[in-house]
């Protein structure tokens, strides 16, 4: 697959169907959904499923992206961007596997997906949401120079909204 981004540790690029065995294990992790809101996959068939009707690439020409190590080639999670139309906004996002976390693989690879969003894409915007007890996500989004900008409902919890916009 092509990489999409490279930052001094990983490269980011799309998903592919192949990933679905990592993508199942990533999300049975309670801990790493536990302030998505999102439900574990039952089996690695429905993982599987979701990659194959993932078309935010083909529908908006960007999405999140599967975050590989250089070195090791080992698939540690995924960030990237996400547009929503029913917002008309583009959201940062990112998810790792736990024994990536404090590392700076999230800081890393979203700074550099805000840097693709401005420089590549040409967006002015780029949102960050988070449940407002999950302060690793919000450090992060702090790090990578977003914004406070307010609270909201998000799926029945407290949750915060960071935003950027380009310079």
């Amino acid at each position: 697959m092509k990489t999409i981004i490279e930052t001094k540790r990983c490269y980011l690029r799309e998903f592919s169907v192949d990933d679905a065995q990592h993508f199942y294990d990533l999300n049975t992790d309670k801990e790493v959904i536990k302030y998505t809101g999102d439900v574990a996959f039952q089996n690695v068939q429905e993982a599987r499923s979701f990659l194959e009707n993932y078309h935010q690439y083909q529908q908006y020409g960007y999405g999140r992206w599967a975050v590989i190590h250089k070195e090791t080639g080992e698939f540690l999670g995924w960030c990237g961007l996400k547009f929503s139309p029913d917002d008309n906004e583009t959201d940062l996002g990112f998810r790792f596997f736990r024994k990536y976390w404090n590392q700076g693989y999230a800081t890393e690879t979203a700074k550099a997906c805000i840097d693709y969003g401005f420089n590549e894409l040409q967006l002015i915007k780029i949102v960050g949401r988070a449940m407002e007890a999950n302060t690793a996500s919000i450090r992060v989004l702090e790090k990578v120079g977003m914004s406070f900008v307010g609270k909201f409902e998000f799926d029945l919890h407290d949750g915060v909204l960071y935003q950027i916009e380009k310079k």
